[in-house]
């Protein structure tokens, strides 16, 4: 029997502060450190994305957000090391100040301009953004 192709799922949580985002600066992870990304991480299984989201916010920022109040705002279908659907999400509000709750995984966290993203921002969550500020709910990255 043919085995079946499985797909890698990652969630990103986009937090706004005016026109301000909130990034981390990877570290120790052995992908993409010493870039800025948004609080991600994958997926578990038995869990919904947003749900999952939830879990990454908490795990990685310390913060409690309620289902309610996310919305996924663009979905990517990126190829790179692993081919991977990401789930980009925003919060409308949540509770808690951000801190970097796992240091093993990340050294600097803090609010960035959209307009003035730091040079070493990950490409693809570069990509989202354009296209979230386009109001393009669906894109591609990282083929051909």
């Amino acid at each position: 029997m043919e085995k079946r192709f499985k797909i890698g799922t990652t969630v990103h949580l986009l937090l706004f502060q005016k026109n301000n985002i909130l990034m981390q600066r990877r570290f120790n992870t052995g992908f993409e450190d010493g870039n800025y990304s948004v609080i991600a991480g994958h997926i578990n299984g038995n869990e919904t994305i947003r749900q999952a989201m939830i879990r990454e916010a908490k795990e990685e920022a310390g913060l409690k957000i309620n289902l309610d109040d996310l919305k996924v705002v663009h979905v990517m279908h990126r190829q790179g090391l692993i081919e991977k659907v990401d789930f980009f999400l925003q919060a409308k509000k949540w509770f808690g100040e951000p801190i970097i709750a796992e240091p093993n995984k990340a050294d600097n966290l803090q609010w960035f301009s959209l307009n003035s993203l730091p040079e070493n921002t990950v490409g693809y969550v570069r990509a989202a953004l354009e296209c979230i500020e386009k109001k393009l709910f669906y894109s591609e990255y990282g083929w051909g």
